[in-house]
């Protein structure tokens, strides 16, 4: 089939489904049509989630949507980003960089602070955690300077690191951002003896537990041949 008429068939499906959209919102109240559409800008969430959520709160009472919404209005208000790590919190520092119990010697930097609830969950990481808010995507944008490295490179430049642990996840961005932030570092251990003592590490890849190799595919296999321990 030629690509203009591919072309031609997915631009007048858009104008289909564009229709289809004017039309439900003339039918709907405004307040439940302008909650779609908010729901709709929020991520993973399409025209059919969103609805099914719409319809979902228009049953529930409003006691709990008066806590639903006073949640949502408060989740900036009452929120701060930590000044040493970035993450998020309710204080500055945060929790975690206030617990005089941490190792402030062993920094892992991760993408999200989601990514810190999934590391804290483990019970086994005692140390600070760094965060960048994403990762380098030249596809979308996203260079070094929208990220919290030059932050992080300020950090180890305080001569308190003696291991960062970079948790960035092992996709095509992960991996870029971890080499850009080891060559950083790398870049600066010529000049400042403060920083040449401080191990970079990787968590490691391989396969999960449970795992079975007829279905691990290659790329995962080679990670756990080269992460190989002594058993």
């Amino acid at each position: 089939m030629p690509l203009h008429v591919i072309y031609e068939r997915a631009l007048r499906l858009v104008t289909v489904k564009v229709l289809i959209k004017k039309m439900m919102m003339q039918i709907l109240p405004k307040s439940i049509g302008n909650l779609i559409d908010s729901f709709e800008k929020l991520p993973g969430i399409g025209p059919k989630s969103a609805s099914r959520l719409t319809f979902y709160l228009l049953h529930v009472p409003q006691n709990m949507l008066d806590a639903f919404g006073q949640a949502v209005i408060n989740l900036k208000k009452n929120t701060v980003y930590c000044s040493n790590c970035f993450n998020v919190g309710e204080s500055d520092p945060c929790v975690i960089c206030s617990d005089p119990g941490r190792e402030e010697d062993v920094v892992c930097v991760v993408e999200n602070p989601i990514n810190i609830l999934n590391l804290e969950k483990t019970g086994k990481f005692r140390g600070l955690y760094h965060v960048l808010h994403g990762v380098i995507d030249p596809l979308n944008n996203i260079g070094p300077d929208e990220l919290k490295i030059t932050e992080l490179l300020a950090r180890t430049r305080k001569g308190k690191i003696k291991e960062l642990i970079i948790a960035t996840n092992p996709n095509m961005e992960g991996e870029a951002t971890a080499m850009y932030i080891k060559r950083e570092i790398i870049n600066q251990k010529e000049n400042n003896p403060v920083i040449r003592r401080i191990d970079i590490t990787r968590l490691a890849n391989g396969l999960p537990i449970g795992a079975d190799l007829e279905y691990a595919d290659e790329i995962t296999l080679s990670k756990a041949i080269e992460g190989r321990r002594v058993f």
